[in-house]
């Protein structure tokens, strides 16, 4: 744990007690601060008093010998409207942040020049998160992974000279950060998200573009408009900006040409990977996904050849277009973070022919916006409450069989897929649902998934377990 000592011997106030709240609480009493812990959740307050933590309600305390308020990032900071204890901060002038803010500053205070990349985006955070720490761990290097890929940041080993640390952070995480400064700041790229939180589109991109805005070397995607925007504002504010793109030809920076990775500087052009052959990072998003990472790799020291041979074994994240195993031309593929239509769509865009076990509880939109990906599969197999609704939209243009649980599905598509010889080919759990009416999560159920393709006979499996863990 990350002991928060510049806030040693001052008052403290903090809202939420969830996980990264409790940790945060934790940290700070550790650090020696007088931390005043609340929560809407009276089991969470109960649970903190236990550990040691001084709880009291915040609207009883005097916030005028406050000296910072820490807001759980989960709680609403200006939309649909600021949360009471905002208000009640706000109007005494007390300074808000959250638990990234926090380890900025103790990373400022002990060990400035220790490598730190931040990573945001709308889409493929965590893949890239995961990938830059995957490719600084084979490389031998002492690395810290946390933020909003589920680890919470304060939980890490406290900064030193040396160690690297690979933080995602969401829009809210980056919103309670104002010092936020990275060495290497990644942007992926922004489309409508959360705006429930940030009331509008361009609110949403200004609070991204803080990250790399704070940056030594901003990494920045400029497949979209906002992303494109962004990079030209923050090269012009002085900021070195490293552009990547899974689309375009640069003429300086990081893109995708096929499954080849170009860096490019001027008249000169290079090959730097190829993630052909490389199952965990198919796709186009997934080019993105490399390419933002080599750029960061890079910018803290990491060589090509590390980088490359960290690419090559990359084992991908759990649950999302994880293969998982094999049996003669198919390849298993655990997708089940799809919980929706746009998110199953980069799956069935990366093979050619597809078993497709879709379904679980739909989606507002069902799979309509999928249909461009129906040539692609061979059959469906449709499970859970959205069978019926999915059927209906796969018509006459996919076969399709109403499966109803996963198990008979995956005996189903693998029987099926064995009798394909028309060349390599998925078996793919992408279920474009929420996994509520089976399953209680989607990581339940994508190891169901696993557990079921490791019972078949004749399977050599990609991963250690049946729980889905490398």
């Amino acid at each position: 744990m990350i002991p928060v000592t510049t806030l040693a011997g001052k008052k403290v106030a903090l809202f939420g007690l969830g996980g990264s709240g409790f940790a945060t609480a934790r940290a700070l009493k550790l650090g020696g601060a007088e931390v005043t812990a609340w929560d809407d959740n009276p089991d969470s307050v109960t649970k903190a008093a236990a550990e040691g933590i001084h709880t009291a309600d915040l609207h009883t305390i005097d916030w005028s010998v406050q000296s910072l308020f820490v807001l759980s990032p989960g709680v609403p900071l200006t939309h649909p409207k600021p949360h009471w204890t905002v208000d009640l901060a706000r109007a005494a002038g007390v300074d808000i942040v959250g638990d990234v803010e926090l380890f900025v500053r103790e990373r400022r205070a002990h060990a400035p020049d220790c490598p730190f990349i931040a990573i945001t985006g709308t889409n493929g955070k965590s893949t890239t998160t995961a990938l830059i720490a995957h490719i600084l761990r084979s490389s031998g290097r002492d690395t810290q992974l946390g933020g909003n890929i589920g680890t919470a940041v304060l939980t890490l080993e406290p900064p030193k000279a040396g160690r690297f640390y690979v933080v995602e952070c969401s829009s809210y995480q980056i919103d309670l950060a104002p010092t936020l400064n990275p060495s290497a700041g990644i942007l992926l790229n922004l489309t409508p998200d959360h705006l429930d939180r940030h009331g509008t589109m361009q609110h949403y991109a200004d609070v991204k573009e803080r990250l790399v805005a704070g940056s030594d070397v901003a990494v920045i995607g400029v497949d979209d408009s906002y992303c494109e925007i962004i990079a030209d504002r923050v090269e012009r504010a002085g900021r070195k900006v490293i552009r990547i793109s899974k689309r375009l030809t640069l003429a300086d920076g990081i893109y995708a040409e096929g499954t080849r990775l170009i860096r490019a500087a001027g008249a000169a052009m290079n090959p730097i990977a190829d993630l052909d052959g490389i199952q965990t990072l198919r796709g186009s998003h997934n080019a993105q996904n490399a390419a933002a990472a080599v750029a960061a790799c890079l910018a803290v020291g990491v060589s090509e050849d590390e980088i490359r041979a960290g690419l090559a074994s990359f084992p991908g994240l759990k649950h999302r277009m994880q293969p998982v195993g094999r049996r003669g031309n198919a390849v298993f593929v655990n997708d089940s973070k799809a919980t929706n239509a746009d998110a199953a769509a980069p799956a069935l865009s990366s093979y050619a022919r597809i078993y497709w076990i879709a379904g679980g509880l739909p989606k507002a939109g069902g799979i309509a916006s999928l249909t461009g990906f129906f040539p692609r599969i061979a059959k469906a197999y449709l499970i859970g409450e959205a069978a019926a609704e999915f059927a209906a939209t796969l018509g006459e243009a996919v076969p399709y069989e109403i499966s109803g649980t996963l198990e008979r599905a995956v005996a189903h598509a693998a029987a099926d897929a064995e009798k394909d010889e028309s060349g390599p080919l998925a078996v793919m759990l992408s279920p474009a649902c929420a996994s509520f009416d089976q399953y209680k999560n989607f990581e339940i159920r994508g190891d169901a998934f696993v557990s079921h393709v490791a019972a078949l006979d004749g399977i050599t499996m990609l991963i250690g377990s049946a729980t889905g863990d490398k």
